[in-house]
Protein backbone atom coordinates (compact mmCIF):
# COMPACT_ATOMS: atom_id res chain seq x y z
CA UNK A 1 0.00 0.00 0.00
CA UNK A 2 1.33 3.57 -0.55
CA UNK A 3 1.98 5.95 1.91
CA UNK A 4 3.73 2.85 3.59
CA UNK A 5 6.71 1.76 4.70
CA UNK A 6 8.01 -1.96 4.88
CA UNK A 7 6.29 -3.69 7.38
CA UNK A 8 2.86 -1.92 7.29
CA UNK A 9 3.90 1.07 8.89
CA UNK A 10 2.10 4.41 7.97
CA UNK A 11 4.28 6.48 6.43
CA UNK A 12 4.33 10.06 7.75
CA UNK A 13 4.80 11.37 4.24
CA UNK A 14 2.90 9.20 2.22
CA UNK A 15 2.45 11.63 -0.68
CA UNK A 16 6.29 11.88 -0.88
CA UNK A 17 6.28 8.05 -0.74
CA UNK A 18 4.08 8.04 -3.73
CA UNK A 19 6.04 10.56 -6.01
CA UNK A 20 9.29 8.34 -5.02
CA UNK A 21 7.28 5.06 -6.18
CA UNK A 22 6.76 6.70 -9.33
CA UNK A 23 10.38 6.71 -10.05
CA UNK A 24 11.18 2.54 -9.07
CA UNK A 25 13.82 3.18 -6.80
CA UNK A 26 15.36 -0.30 -6.72
CA UNK A 27 15.41 -0.26 -10.41
CA UNK A 28 17.03 3.45 -10.13
CA UNK A 29 19.21 1.48 -7.59
CA UNK A 30 19.92 -1.54 -9.67
CA UNK A 31 20.99 0.84 -12.65
CA UNK A 32 23.32 3.10 -10.73
CA UNK A 33 25.03 -0.01 -9.25
CA UNK A 34 27.05 0.02 -12.46
CA UNK A 35 27.90 3.61 -13.00
CA UNK A 36 30.23 4.05 -9.65
CA UNK A 37 32.46 1.15 -10.70
CA UNK A 38 32.93 2.67 -14.14
CA UNK A 39 33.82 5.54 -13.16
CA UNK A 40 36.28 4.14 -11.41
CA UNK A 41 37.48 1.86 -14.18
CA UNK A 42 37.52 4.88 -16.48
CA UNK A 43 40.12 6.88 -13.70
CA UNK A 44 41.82 3.77 -13.11
CA UNK A 45 41.73 4.81 -9.81
CA UNK A 46 39.64 7.55 -7.42
CA UNK A 47 38.04 10.39 -9.71
CA UNK A 48 36.64 12.95 -8.31
CA UNK A 49 34.09 12.85 -5.15
CA UNK A 50 32.08 16.13 -6.48
CA UNK A 51 32.39 14.16 -10.28
CA UNK A 52 30.39 11.01 -8.88
CA UNK A 53 28.49 12.69 -6.80
CA UNK A 54 26.87 15.13 -9.55
CA UNK A 55 26.94 12.14 -11.82
CA UNK A 56 25.18 9.62 -9.36
CA UNK A 57 22.11 11.90 -9.06
CA UNK A 58 22.35 13.09 -12.28
CA UNK A 59 21.89 9.30 -13.85
CA UNK A 60 19.44 9.17 -10.41
CA UNK A 61 17.74 11.47 -11.67
CA UNK A 62 17.42 10.67 -15.42
CA UNK A 63 16.37 6.99 -14.29
CA UNK A 64 13.31 8.30 -11.88
CA UNK A 65 12.07 10.61 -15.01
CA UNK A 66 12.18 7.85 -17.31
CA UNK A 67 10.27 5.11 -14.63
CA UNK A 68 7.84 8.37 -13.71
CA UNK A 69 7.44 8.49 -17.41
CA UNK A 70 7.06 4.75 -17.87
CA UNK A 71 4.55 4.48 -15.45
CA UNK A 72 2.19 7.43 -16.88
CA UNK A 73 1.90 5.55 -20.29
CA UNK A 74 1.09 1.92 -18.52
CA UNK A 75 -1.12 3.17 -15.68
CA UNK A 76 -3.82 1.16 -17.87
CA UNK A 77 -2.02 -2.16 -17.82
CA UNK A 78 -0.91 -1.38 -14.31
CA UNK A 79 -4.16 -1.56 -13.07
CA UNK A 80 -4.79 -4.94 -14.29
CA UNK A 81 -1.94 -6.44 -12.98
CA UNK A 82 -1.46 -7.56 -9.09
CA UNK A 83 2.35 -6.60 -9.50
CA UNK A 84 1.49 -3.52 -10.19
CA UNK A 85 -1.86 -2.54 -8.60
CA UNK A 86 -0.65 -0.42 -5.82
CA UNK A 87 1.43 1.92 -8.04
CA UNK A 88 0.57 5.67 -6.87
CA UNK A 89 -1.35 6.31 -10.40
CA UNK A 90 -3.48 3.10 -10.35
CA UNK A 91 -4.57 3.79 -6.61
CA UNK A 92 -4.88 7.60 -7.18
CA UNK A 93 -1.82 8.56 -5.06
CA UNK A 94 -0.61 10.52 -8.04
CA UNK A 95 -2.61 12.15 -10.83
CA UNK A 96 -1.58 11.84 -14.16
CA UNK A 97 -1.10 15.27 -15.06
CA UNK A 98 1.05 15.27 -11.51
CA UNK A 99 2.99 12.35 -12.80
CA UNK A 100 3.77 13.99 -15.89
CA UNK A 101 4.90 17.49 -14.58
CA UNK A 102 6.90 15.34 -11.66
CA UNK A 103 8.68 13.00 -14.97
CA UNK A 104 9.68 16.55 -16.43
CA UNK A 105 10.86 18.01 -13.66
CA UNK A 106 13.10 15.46 -12.70
CA UNK A 107 14.13 15.28 -16.66
CA UNK A 108 15.25 18.56 -16.95
CA UNK A 109 16.93 18.54 -13.87
CA UNK A 110 19.05 15.99 -14.59
CA UNK A 111 20.18 17.27 -18.01
CA UNK A 112 20.94 20.74 -16.46
CA UNK A 113 23.21 18.94 -13.39
CA UNK A 114 24.79 16.49 -16.49
CA UNK A 115 25.69 20.28 -18.39
CA UNK A 116 26.25 22.29 -15.27
CA UNK A 117 28.88 19.81 -13.47
CA UNK A 118 29.73 16.91 -15.84
CA UNK A 119 29.91 17.30 -19.84
CA UNK A 120 27.33 17.60 -22.71
CA UNK A 121 28.05 14.45 -23.78
CA UNK A 122 27.32 12.70 -20.42
CA UNK A 123 24.18 15.17 -20.69
CA UNK A 124 23.02 13.93 -24.11
CA UNK A 125 23.34 10.17 -22.79
CA UNK A 126 20.90 10.74 -20.16
CA UNK A 127 18.48 12.25 -22.35
CA UNK A 128 19.09 9.55 -25.14
CA UNK A 129 18.54 6.91 -22.20
CA UNK A 130 14.97 8.61 -21.20
CA UNK A 131 14.21 8.74 -24.40
CA UNK A 132 14.95 5.02 -25.22
CA UNK A 133 13.07 3.44 -22.03
CA UNK A 134 10.15 6.02 -22.99
CA UNK A 135 9.68 5.81 -26.45
CA UNK A 136 11.49 2.93 -27.45
CA UNK A 137 10.62 0.29 -24.91
CA UNK A 138 7.32 1.70 -23.51
CA UNK A 139 5.56 3.34 -26.05
CA UNK A 140 6.71 0.82 -29.38
CA UNK A 141 7.85 -2.19 -28.31
CA UNK A 142 6.24 -3.21 -24.79
CA UNK A 143 2.77 -4.33 -26.10
CA UNK A 144 3.91 -5.08 -30.14
CA UNK A 145 6.73 -8.05 -29.59
CA UNK A 146 8.45 -10.75 -27.54
CA UNK A 147 11.47 -9.04 -27.89
CA UNK A 148 10.77 -5.79 -26.05
CA UNK A 149 12.67 -6.44 -22.99
CA UNK A 150 15.75 -7.05 -25.12
CA UNK A 151 15.64 -3.91 -27.29
CA UNK A 152 13.86 -2.42 -24.66
CA UNK A 153 16.67 -3.33 -22.36
CA UNK A 154 19.39 -0.59 -24.11
CA UNK A 155 18.16 2.36 -22.54
CA UNK A 156 19.31 0.51 -18.99
CA UNK A 157 23.02 0.13 -20.59
CA UNK A 158 23.12 3.63 -21.01
CA UNK A 159 24.31 4.11 -17.17
CA UNK A 160 27.92 2.64 -18.26
CA UNK A 161 28.64 5.29 -21.19
CA UNK A 162 27.28 7.94 -18.58
CA UNK A 163 29.37 6.90 -16.11
CA UNK A 164 32.74 6.47 -18.27
CA UNK A 165 32.10 9.62 -20.38
CA UNK A 166 31.64 11.33 -17.19
CA UNK A 167 35.00 10.59 -16.29
CA UNK A 168 37.04 10.82 -19.87
CA UNK A 169 34.80 13.09 -21.63
CA UNK A 170 35.09 10.32 -24.97
CA UNK A 171 33.51 6.88 -25.67
CA UNK A 172 36.14 4.12 -26.03
CA UNK A 173 35.72 0.06 -26.25
CA UNK A 174 35.94 -0.59 -22.57
CA UNK A 175 32.45 1.50 -21.21
CA UNK A 176 30.76 -0.44 -25.27
CA UNK A 177 31.66 -3.92 -23.56
CA UNK A 178 30.19 -3.29 -20.54
CA UNK A 179 27.32 -1.89 -22.29
CA UNK A 180 27.31 -5.53 -24.03
CA UNK A 181 27.41 -6.99 -20.74
CA UNK A 182 24.05 -5.40 -19.76
CA UNK A 183 22.26 -5.56 -22.65
CA UNK A 184 23.09 -9.45 -22.88
CA UNK A 185 22.24 -9.39 -19.02
CA UNK A 186 18.76 -7.99 -19.16
CA UNK A 187 17.09 -11.17 -20.53
CA UNK A 188 18.11 -13.66 -18.06
CA UNK A 189 17.52 -11.06 -15.24
CA UNK A 190 13.64 -10.19 -16.49
CA UNK A 191 12.38 -13.49 -18.18
CA UNK A 192 12.31 -15.39 -15.05
CA UNK A 193 10.29 -12.31 -13.44
CA UNK A 194 8.13 -12.77 -16.60
CA UNK A 195 7.59 -16.35 -15.91
CA UNK A 196 6.58 -16.03 -12.38
CA UNK A 197 4.50 -13.20 -13.49
CA UNK A 198 3.12 -14.80 -16.62
CA UNK A 199 -0.59 -14.63 -15.87
CA UNK A 200 -0.40 -11.24 -15.06
CA UNK A 201 1.13 -10.05 -18.20
CA UNK A 202 -1.57 -12.31 -20.20
CA UNK A 203 -4.40 -10.34 -18.42
CA UNK A 204 -2.88 -6.92 -19.45
CA UNK A 205 -2.01 -8.26 -22.78
CA UNK A 206 1.24 -7.66 -22.73
CA UNK A 207 3.60 -10.24 -24.97
CA UNK A 208 6.45 -11.12 -22.84
CA UNK A 209 8.08 -13.82 -24.42
CA UNK A 210 7.09 -16.22 -21.19
CA UNK A 211 3.47 -15.27 -22.06
CA UNK A 212 3.29 -16.37 -25.79
CA UNK A 213 6.49 -19.12 -25.96
CA UNK A 214 6.91 -22.68 -24.10
CA UNK A 215 8.96 -22.85 -20.97
CA UNK A 216 11.41 -24.83 -22.45
CA UNK A 217 12.34 -22.08 -25.56
CA UNK A 218 12.17 -19.37 -23.21
CA UNK A 219 14.80 -20.94 -20.58
CA UNK A 220 16.78 -22.39 -23.77
CA UNK A 221 17.03 -18.00 -24.79
CA UNK A 222 18.08 -17.53 -21.28
CA UNK A 223 20.44 -19.87 -20.84
CA UNK A 224 22.38 -18.90 -24.73
CA UNK A 225 21.84 -14.82 -23.84
CA UNK A 226 23.94 -16.10 -20.27
CA UNK A 227 26.93 -17.68 -22.74
CA UNK A 228 26.85 -14.55 -24.96
CA UNK A 229 27.36 -12.53 -21.47
CA UNK A 230 30.20 -14.57 -20.06
CA UNK A 231 31.74 -13.99 -23.03
CA UNK A 232 31.21 -10.50 -23.34
CA UNK A 233 32.29 -9.97 -19.88
CA UNK A 234 35.67 -11.71 -20.71
CA UNK A 235 36.51 -9.24 -23.91
CA UNK A 236 36.71 -6.54 -20.88
CA UNK A 237 40.85 -7.69 -20.93
CA UNK A 238 41.40 -7.74 -23.99
CA UNK A 239 40.03 -4.70 -25.13
CA UNK A 240 39.93 -2.69 -21.90
CA UNK A 241 42.91 -3.61 -19.90
CA UNK A 242 41.07 -5.55 -16.76
CA UNK A 243 43.82 -7.14 -14.69
CA UNK A 244 43.87 -10.64 -13.37
CA UNK A 245 41.34 -9.35 -10.44
CA UNK A 246 38.66 -8.87 -13.11
CA UNK A 247 39.02 -11.72 -15.10
CA UNK A 248 38.86 -14.63 -12.51
CA UNK A 249 35.89 -13.03 -11.30
CA UNK A 250 33.93 -12.59 -14.20
CA UNK A 251 34.86 -16.40 -15.29
CA UNK A 252 33.56 -17.47 -11.99
CA UNK A 253 30.87 -15.28 -11.47
CA UNK A 254 29.70 -16.19 -15.16
CA UNK A 255 30.01 -19.90 -14.79
CA UNK A 256 27.72 -19.78 -11.10
CA UNK A 257 25.20 -17.73 -13.17
CA UNK A 258 25.81 -20.08 -15.77
CA UNK A 259 24.68 -23.32 -14.12
CA UNK A 260 21.58 -21.53 -12.43
CA UNK A 261 20.60 -21.02 -15.92
CA UNK A 262 21.25 -24.52 -17.20
CA UNK A 263 19.41 -25.82 -13.99
CA UNK A 264 16.68 -23.44 -15.00
CA UNK A 265 16.05 -25.13 -18.26
CA UNK A 266 16.84 -28.71 -17.05
CA UNK A 267 13.65 -28.10 -14.87
CA UNK A 268 11.51 -26.37 -17.45
CA UNK A 269 12.22 -29.34 -19.76
CA UNK A 270 11.18 -31.99 -16.76
CA UNK A 271 7.91 -29.83 -16.55
CA UNK A 272 7.03 -29.72 -20.00
CA UNK A 273 8.25 -33.45 -20.32
CA UNK A 274 5.93 -34.37 -17.49
CA UNK A 275 3.11 -32.13 -18.19
CA UNK A 276 3.34 -32.31 -22.50
CA UNK A 277 3.33 -28.54 -21.91
CA UNK A 278 0.38 -28.23 -20.92
CA UNK A 279 -0.77 -25.56 -18.22
CA UNK A 280 2.08 -23.27 -19.19
CA UNK A 281 2.28 -20.62 -16.36
CA UNK A 282 0.17 -21.97 -13.42
CA UNK A 283 1.40 -22.35 -9.89
CA UNK A 284 2.11 -26.05 -10.35
CA UNK A 285 4.51 -24.58 -13.17
CA UNK A 286 5.91 -21.75 -11.00
CA UNK A 287 6.87 -23.88 -8.17
CA UNK A 288 8.52 -26.75 -10.37
CA UNK A 289 10.52 -24.68 -12.27
CA UNK A 290 11.68 -21.72 -9.70
CA UNK A 291 12.39 -19.43 -11.71
CA UNK A 292 13.12 -16.47 -8.96
CA UNK A 293 16.48 -18.27 -8.06
CA UNK A 294 17.81 -17.09 -11.60
CA UNK A 295 16.44 -13.62 -11.20
CA UNK A 296 17.60 -12.97 -8.03
CA UNK A 297 20.80 -14.48 -9.26
CA UNK A 298 21.15 -12.45 -11.76
CA UNK A 299 21.12 -9.35 -9.59
CA UNK A 300 24.10 -10.66 -7.67
CA UNK A 301 26.36 -11.46 -10.38
CA UNK A 302 26.07 -8.03 -11.72
CA UNK A 303 26.54 -6.80 -8.21
CA UNK A 304 29.80 -8.62 -7.89
CA UNK A 305 30.83 -7.91 -11.53
CA UNK A 306 30.43 -4.16 -10.80
CA UNK A 307 32.81 -4.60 -7.65
CA UNK A 308 35.09 -6.62 -9.79
CA UNK A 309 35.52 -3.90 -12.13
CA UNK A 310 35.69 -0.95 -9.48
CA UNK A 311 38.23 -2.74 -7.38
CA UNK A 312 40.28 -4.29 -9.98
CA UNK A 313 42.23 -0.19 -10.77
CA UNK A 314 43.46 -0.74 -7.21
CA UNK A 315 44.28 -3.98 -7.38
CA UNK A 316 45.81 -4.63 -10.60
CA UNK A 317 47.71 -7.64 -11.74
CA UNK A 318 49.27 -8.29 -15.05
CA UNK A 319 48.54 -11.01 -17.36
CA UNK A 320 51.35 -12.84 -17.56
CA UNK A 321 51.17 -13.29 -21.70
Amino acid sequence: MLGRRRGGRPSRFPRVAAYVALTKPRIVELLLITTIPVMLFAADGLPSGWLVLTTFVGGALAAGSANTLNCYFDRDIDALMKRTENRPLVTGAVTPRQALVFATVLGLASTALFVAFVNVLSAALAVGAILLYVVGYTLLLKRRTSQNIVWGGVAGCMQVLIGWTAVTGSLSWAPFVLFGVIFLWTPPHYWPLSVRYREDYANAGVPMLPVVAKPTTVSRQIVAYTVAMVLCSLLLVPLGGAGVVYGFAALVLGLAFLGQTIGLHRRATRFERETGGRDAGTLEQLRRISPMGVFHGSITYLTLLSVAVAVDPFLRISWPF
